[in-house]
């Protein structure tokens, strides 16, 4: 199996971090030091060299910070050939997912390592798409597809859980070839949606025998992607893809937002109000673009484009109806034991309110009408047991069934 772990970039990439963190902290304490020396403003005589020896000590703080970093870059960049380019160790993909999910944005806009480039792979390996015809990287490809698509801090691999693998499980029964996208979950759905959209026109156009159907599952986060990538497509002009597209099933996404990232920006809002406080608010403005766009589900460019995503306000993204002419079907997870019960109102799966997953909203322009037989919900799960239940599978199996 191929591997595109390098131990000598992610220690580079690594060391990226520490240093834009360690200048990042270093310019909060400042401001920390800077608002607590407010009240002696008033004393000129006494404020101006204290204030004098603030900048400097600070100044020489970064730039031993800058001098030590690009010095320790330039020795590993002489140990990379040594460091091994396939090496791997345990955990690497589920870590490196979760600070994609956090910092993903951060790491795409430096250039980082760390940065997970999308992908769509079979069996853990990224497919060479342009040459997917001519190669033997998927031997027993059929003519239907089915797309699995990760939610955030995930990747690819975390689709098998306690040792349930839906993808082996529609391959052996109904007949598909399970493709699983891996990309950069920290940064805006909207612009993984529309990189999505041209990674699956590729998929369609190179694959090894003509394309029947086409079946995209997206779980959390990964729902919202590929909802985001339908639109795209769907204001593009030969695009095969989405002629192709038969069914779309969502496991847990948040269609309407997810109530920890409303929770975050009312944090911002407190911190930031407060002149000794507020240099503390940088620290929740580290989390991801993609983490802000779980506010209220946005899909769009023109939700968070010439916007400070970080600023509270009632405006909503534009609403996205489900594509037309697909089986659109919907799996939200209740941790609740039965209908109606304390869980089912105030927690959900723990993560997405059952009716953000049901698509359900005060605003009908916002509702999702996901017909009755296509709506099911889960009791006694959360949001990641609901990527191995027997009963979820079960019901994915009967709508692929009926396709």
């Amino acid at each position: 199996m191929a591997s595109d772990t390098n131990t000598g970039s992610d220690l580079r990439g690594a060391l990226q971090v520490v240093i834009d963190a360690t200048l990042a902290m270093t310019n909060l304490v400042e401001a920390v030091h800077r608002n607590a020396e407010r009240p002696f403003a008033v004393l000129p005589p006494i404020h101006a060299p204290v204030r004098g020896i603030r900048a400097l000590a600070y100044r020489n703080v970064r730039g031993i910070t800058r001098f030590v970093g690009t010095a320790i870059d330039a020795a590993l960049a002489r140990l990379a050939p040594w460091l091994g380019q396939n090496s791997r160790w345990p955990g690497r993909d589920a870590l490196l997912a979760a600070v994609n999910g956090v910092l993903g944005d951060y790491l795409a806009a430096a250039g980082n390592s760390l940065a997970m480039p999308m992908s769509l792979r079979y069996e853990g390996a990224p497919l060479d798409l342009p040459n997917l015809r001519h190669s033997d990287a998927i031997p027993q490809a059929t003519g239907k597809i089915v797309v699995f698509v990760h939610g955030l801090c995930m990747n690819d691999r975390q689709w098998i859980r306690q040792g349930h693998d839906y993808g082996s499980l529609l391959a052996h029964e109904l007949g598909y070839t399970p493709v699983f996208l891996r990309y950069n979950s920290g940064c805006h759905i909207s612009s993984n949606g529309q990189a999505f959209s041209q990674q699956l026109e590729m998929l369609v156009r190179h694959w090894p025998v003509p394309v029947e159907s086409l079946v995209i599952i997206g779980h959390s986060m990964g729902g919202l992607l590929a909802r985001s990538a339908c639109h795209y497509a769907e204001k593009q002009k030969k695009v095969k893809w989405r002629k192709h597209l038969k069914t779309l099933i969502f496991i847990g996404t948040p269609h309407h937002g997810a109530p920890l990232e409303r929770g975050g920006n009312w944090v911002d809002l407190i911190l930031g109000s407060n002149p000794y406080t507020a240099p503390f608010a940088r620290l929740g403005k580290i989390r991801s673009a993609a983490i802000t766009d779980l506010r209220h589900g946005s899909l769009l460019d023109e939700d968070w484009q010439g916007r400070d995503r970080f600023e509270r306000s009632d405006d909503r993204p534009q609403p996205v109806p489900l594509p037309v002419g697909v089986q659109c079907c919907t799996i939200a997870a209740n941790t609740g034991k039965q209908a109606g019960d304390l869980n089912e109102r105030l927690l959900g799966d723990g993560i997405v309110y059952l009716n953000s997953a049901l698509g359900r909203h005060p605003d009908p322009a916002r509702t999702l009408a996901f017909p009755d037989p296509q709506q099911f919900i889960a009791y006694g799960v959360n949001h990641l047991d609901v990527l191995y239940r027997p009963e979820v599978y079960a019901q994915i199996r009967r709508w692929l069934t009926s396709e």
